[in-house]
């Protein structure tokens, strides 16, 4: 089996919202940024995001560290950020690594692993 690398882009997202729920592509694009924003939104303000079944954001805070340049060896000082994290749950995990198998019928089908 290959696995083909697709990324899905806002487009995609707002096209699937417009097949699967009826909403117009406008209402389902207006949808679709109106959820981002308020993801954003809040991880803006330090909030973490926990959606079920899917998984968890949250900004972390980094302390100022010295990093070196893998070129030349030199030490450089990295300053204090925030990074956003993405936690899967463990549903989300279990349904990206399930394994499949053949049938006798050659049909596939998922296993859990």
């Amino acid at each position: 089996m290959t696995e083909t690398s697709k990324t899905v882009t806002r487009v995609d997202l707002c096209e699937a919202v417009y097949q699967k729920v009826g909403l117009s592509r406008t209402e389902s694009s207006a949808f679709v940024e109106l959820v981002l924003k308020e993801i954003t939104d809040c991880l803006e303000r330090g909030e973490t995001v926990k959606l079920s079944s899917f998984g968890s954001f949250m900004v972390r805070k980094k302390g100022q560290r010295i990093g070196r340049n893998p070129k030349t060896g030199t030490e450089v000082p990295i300053s204090p950020r925030r990074v956003m994290v993405f936690k899967p749950s463990a549903i989300l995990k279990q349904r990206i690594n399930s394994q499949h198998k053949a049938n006798g019928d050659g049909s596939k089908t998922e296993v859990e692993a």
